[in-house]
């Protein structure tokens, strides 16, 4: 019997993947290798974490935290080329959403990460996490951070775009939703008929759950009459309700003209998703509950959501990402993609994924840099037209303004002065 990637007994609806995706599922692992035939042997010199404090342009409010800065998880890998590679391992709050911390990343990846890297051949990069795997338990977000940096790395030696290394694009943009998280009613409003002028954003979510489930049904509501038809309206409850509040809510929501619920009860509760999927009319997202490949088969074996929400930090790296993306296609589940909030780096690996994407239904919410008072890149991203444009260079096909960079670092030895 073949070997499954979950699991030694091969999910059967794994068999219903379709050609063009399941040879995407492996294109990474399988050309790896190919890819490298043409290149010398390249030794991993340094591996570098960098923590960078950014304030953010607004308090963006969840359930569970309200932030006024973002840390940025910053990870540069060179080899004795001199050729650098940056990932990302930013999360949200600390510890208010997940178990990784900004510190814990960074303390992790310099003591237990670097030591099975350096001397290592920096083009292996399936070897490379297999190796960390092997020694490394849980730690998704550090892990995605190695995985980006090396994958950076390679596709600039190679000289192509990040995304080839996946298969390639399907697509050289992704639409773009803004979260209105202020808590205010008529400043959410007001922001987001800004985003619509601007032509920036048509794809809205509200942040709720923090309020009673009737105040925050009719806060939401009230945004969506004001903007109608012009715009989609989607919330993110981040676990906060329970089951029954949830089929309150629910109904409400859709009643009023939202599209899309993410998360309204905790991660764990895989039946009682099923249940809401079961009796409401308005589509359900996983996003907490999914953090890898055997999150998604779970899911999908009972049937508890109707679109995930893909983030490559949650997969644990790009690559497992690509294989959450692979099962939901087989399970006949819609695709979403989404952000830890993550500065540029994080920001354009996960759109160099996603435009490898067949199908993504419902779209994207990179807009994490947008959220900072501060730019790192030499160019910023482009966003215009509703959309985030990739760029065409190789690797993540950015430049880092190093002395902004530095600036902003948390070890840092002058004062930082704003320039924005």
């Amino acid at each position: 019997m073949p070997e499954s990637v979950l699991d030694t007994r091969a999910p059967l609806f794994l068999s219903s993947i379709p050609s063009q995706t399941s040879s995407a599922f492996a294109f990474f692992f399988s050309t790896d290798c190919i890819l490298n035939s043409t290149l010398p042997a390249t030794s991993i010199e340094t591996v570098e974490v960098l923590l960078l404090d950014v304030p953010t342009i607004r308090p963006h409010r969840l359930s569970m935290t309200t932030m006024h800065r973002q840390t940025l998880v910053l990870v540069r890998i060179t080899g004795n080329d001199g050729v650098a590679g940056w990932g990302e391992a930013t999360t949200i709050g600390g510890l208010a959403y997940g178990e990784e911390s900004p510190e814990s990343i960074k303390v992790n990846i310099d003591t237990y990460i670097t030591p099975l890297l350096l001397g290592a051949d920096a083009n292996q990069v399936a070897a490379r996490m297999h190796h960390i795997a092997e020694h490394v338990q849980g730690n998704r977000f550090a892990k995605c951070a190695i995985e980006t940096a090396l994958s950076d790395a390679l596709a600039r030696r190679l000289g192509v775009p990040l995304s080839t290394l996946f298969g390639g694009r399907v697509r050289e943009s992704l639409p773009i939703a803004w979260t209105l998280a202020s808590g205010d009613t008529a400043r959410d409003i007001e922001e987001a008929e800004k985003m619509l002028a601007q032509r920036r954003h048509n794809i809205f979510k509200l942040k709720i759950g923090a309020r009673s489930v009737e105040q925050d049904c009719a806060h939401v509501a009230a945004i969506k009459r004001a903007l109608g038809e012009r715009g989609s309206v989607r919330v993110d409850v981040n676990q906060a309700w329970t089951e029954t509040e949830a089929m309150l809510g629910m109904q409400l929501l859709a009643d009023a003209g939202v599209d899309l619920v993410e998360q309204p009860i905790a991660a764990t509760n895989h039946d009682g998703l099923g249940r809401l999927r079961q009796k409401n009319r308005i589509a359900i997202m996983a996003d907490e509950s999914l953090h890898g490949p055997q999150d998604a088969y779970q899911l999908a074996r009972v049937g508890a959501a109707d679109v995930f929400a893909v983030k490559i930090n949650q997969s644990g790296g790009l690559a497992g990402a690509q294989q959450v993306a692979a099962i939901a296609a087989a399970a006949q589940v819609e695709l979403y993609g989404g952000t830890m909030l993550e500065g540029a780096i994080g920001t354009m690996a996960s759109a160099q994924l996603f435009a490898t994407f067949g199908t993504l239904a419902w779209g994207t919410e990179l807009f994490g840099p947008l959220l900072l008072t501060e730019e790192i890149l030499a160019t910023p991203l482009r966003y215009r037209d509703f959309a985030l444009e990739l760029p065409s260079g190789p690797g993540l096909g950015i430049t880092l303004d190093e002395d902004r960079v530095n600036a902003l670092r948390r070890d840092r030895k002058t004062p930082l002065v704003s320039v924005a």
